[in-house]
């Protein structure tokens, strides 16, 4: 089946549409969940107001189409900034695939919604080497993480792998980090102006996160330790393969790839430090996630290894499926 997203046709988007049909298929018998905290951020009151108790079949499209969006340009930009040997879909693949690995990933959540800001802000963080207006970039880059953190409180904890970018993609700038710290205050900024002109600045502190240490599931099943030893195994398959690809790109990639992992180490530990994130929260990891993993996919030369790695992920989704049947 890999072979099917070896290629650069405009096909495989069709073949990708099928794919996530086919690993969600349970949502045919049973809606997506539509998932999300009070005071959690923006994204939760818009689902809450406009996408909960929907139709089964809007809340089937809007899923679909969050996660394909996602994968389809988040493969484009890799592929842009030739992070890859070949350009592929692949890693358009691993990302549908693994919003299926876990149940509590299978819902419209504010943390799905999210990816596509970090997405965005990964855009902007690989454009910072030798960029010939940083000042201008890096107001961007602080709007989009206040935007994110306004948005859904979690991703404040991407403001440790915006300042690791500045700090290692660029020679220190007082005036630089001083730009970037404006820009994410804005977003605030103007939310306090809109609760202080309409008299609810009490409100503020529902803006801001909370960090709180806890454990996102009280007890594991052998479903959930399957699926998160699948991860763990697409992860030590991409980043075997990825060292070997990495020594022999430039610089300004291997900076993209240095990004993208602290993005990785960062996102990853969300669900434990997040008190209202839960498990769901855990799907922000799906951007620097299926970007290692997918070296495992598209580096070796033949194809056993990847289409083991798929096969098994289909296993763990047609399990997933049969529990979502059976409940």
């Amino acid at each position: 089946m890999v072979f099917l997203f070896r290629d650069k046709s405009i096909i495989t988007i069709f073949f990708l549409a099928i794919l996530s049909i086919g690993i969600h298929l349970h949502f045919f018998w049973q809606a997506p969940l539509v998932v999300y905290h009070p005071n959690d951020g923006v994204f939760s009151f818009l689902l809450s107001k406009y996408v909960a108790g929907r139709s089964q079949t809007l809340l089937f499209i809007i899923y679909h189409l969050l996660v394909l969006i996602q994968a389809i340009r988040l493969n484009m930009v890799l592929n842009d900034l030739r992070m890859f040997q070949q350009n592929y879909f692949v890693t358009a693949m691993v990302y549908v695939l693994l919003s299926g690995i876990l149940i509590q990933w299978s819902s419209i959540s504010p943390a799905l919604m999210a990816n596509f800001l970090l997405i965005w802000l990964f855009i902007k963080l690989s454009r910072l080497y030798n960029h010939p207006s940083p000042k201008t970039l890096l107001f961007n880059t602080g709007l989009i993480i206040g935007l994110s953190v306004v948005c859904y409180h979690p991703t404040a904890i991407m403001i440790v792998v915006v300042l690791f970018a500045l700090a290692v993609v660029r020679p220190f700038s007082l005036a630089e980090w001083l730009v970037l710290l404006m820009g994410a205050l804005v977003p605030y900024y103007f939310l306090f102006s809109w609760l202080f002109i309409t008299d609810q600045t009490i409100l503020l502190t529902s803006f801001l996160p909370s960090l709180q240490w806890n454990l996102p599931v009280a007890q594991w099943d052998m479903q959930l330790a399957a699926s998160v030893s699948l991860l763990v195994l697409w992860l030590l398959f991409g980043l075997y393969y990825w060292q070997f690809s990495v020594k022999r790109m430039i610089i300004q990639i291997r900076k993209n790839w240095g990004v993208m992992m602290v993005m990785l180490l960062i996102l990853l530990p969300i669900p434990f430090i997040f008190l209202k994130g839960g498990i769901e929260s855990g799907i922000l990891s799906l951007v620097p996630l299926g970007a290692f993993a997918a070296n495992a996919f598209s580096n070796p030369k033949k194809l056993l290894l990847p289409n083991l790695l798929f096969w098994l992920a289909m296993g763990i989704i047609i399990f997933n499926n049969w529990w979502f049947l059976k409940n």
